[in-house]
């Protein structure tokens, strides 16, 4: 079942995601797409505002992968939009599977390698500053998540 968020500017997107991040979980693997510009990035800075991380949150479109370890809990922030290798060569696997909290951006490119269970948020560009986020939680522990903040 999918469940749908209209966000009227960026604040919106990232009082959702800290809404989200109150709920977080160990091995928590939230999933972004959309179009270049729809928010995915905004997304992930109030998600790590809420963790506590400090650092400035860029998408990490050529390293792959960026660490922020000084939070609450260890997040990493993916963005595979250019991603020419196999999933396995890159160990995404390492990421999923440790106390922290992966957000990947573009994850519609690596589907193969993403676990059973997670939240995927597809993001649509209405006009200038809405946007509706398609929230689709796959796995009972995520529903319990989307359905307690929205």
């Amino acid at each position: 079942m999918d469940y749908k968020y209209t966000s009227k500017s960026e604040m919106d997107t990232m009082e959702l995601a800290q809404n989200i991040e109150s709920e977080k979980f160990p091995g928590m693997i939230i999933c972004l797409n959309g179009e270049l510009g729809s928010g995915k990035t905004v997304f992930v800075k109030g998600f790590a505002q809420a963790l506590g991380i400090e650092e400035t949150i860029t998408s990490p479109t050529f390293n792959l992968v960026k660490e922020y370890l000084n939070g609450e809990m260890p997040l990493y922030h993916m963005d595979v939009y250019r991603l020419e290798e196999a999933c396995e060569t890159v160990g995404f696997n390492d990421y999923f599977n440790k106390d922290a909290v992966s957000i990947i951006e573009w994850s519609d490119i690596i589907c193969d390698c993403l676990p059973e269970e997670r939240l995927e948020i597809k993001f649509k560009v209405i006009d200038e500053t809405t946007r509706v986020l398609v929230l689709n939680p796959i796995g009972e522990k995520y529903v319990s998540l989307v359905e307690s903040v929205l």
